[in-house]
């Protein structure tokens, strides 16, 4: 049993943050390590050498980590970038926007408004509905959210274009896979640190368009 009589899921590993104390998934939480040179390394892929410090994937956990959290979880003196928080948000930007490109390189995703309906209205096992956070919001509310299907505005219509291979985009769309999981864990938590609060995830579920 985890904390809270919560029973672990064996499949899916858990980590404590450094900030909270909290053990919750990994997907929630960003994994930092420290650099030869004694700095902070923001490990998005979680591929980097060392020992992990993980991180709630929030702008108020990362300041208040980079507050001496991270040298009292290393045990040793570490210097923390200025920006970081900046530099995670634009590392998770960037790995949002290469998965939604894989995605679509595997036929799972799809973008442009009448494509989109189209998958929404003729039953497709869609995974996310991905809407830029700077498109019309009378466009957006004209689409919705199937059931069980999660949404997602976090991202530009400049790097949705950089994933589907266009100049701009402002509708997409993910089909159930396992690339498209992958989106929606690293989306959640570019959601978070752009501080884009959850009411935006719920707003348009069940809620389909006359």
């Amino acid at each position: 049993m985890a904390r809270g009589g919560r029973t672990k899921d064996r499949d899916v590993p858990d980590r404590r943050c450094i900030v909270t104390g909290d053990v919750s998934p990994k997907a929630g939480l960003i994994r930092f390590v420290v650099g030869p040179d004694g700095s902070v390394v923001p490990d998005v892929l979680e591929k980097l050498p060392g020992r992990g410090m993980w991180v709630t994937a929030s702008r108020d956990a990362l300041d208040k980590a980079g507050r001496g959290q991270f040298s009292k979880s290393a045990k040793a003196p570490v210097q923390v970038p200025d920006g970081l928080a900046d530099e995670v948000e634009r590392q998770l930007a960037r790995r949002v926007v290469d998965l939604i490109a894989l995605a679509r390189k595997a036929g799972l995703a799809v973008c442009g408004f009448e494509k989109v309906k189209g998958w929404l209205a003729g039953g497709a096992n869609v995974r996310a509905l991905l809407q830029a956070s700077d498109g019309s919001e009378r466009g957006k509310t004209k689409l919705w959210t199937p059931e069980g299907a999660r949404y997602y505005g976090c991202l530009t219509a400049q790097e949705l274009g950089l994933a589907f291979g266009r100049q701009t985009v402002i509708h997409g769309a993910l089909a159930s896979g396992g690339l498209s999981d992958r989106v929606v864990e690293e989306a959640a938590k570019l959601r978070s640190l752009r501080e884009i609060s959850g009411g935006d995830d719920t707003a348009r579920e069940d809620s389909k368009a006359t």
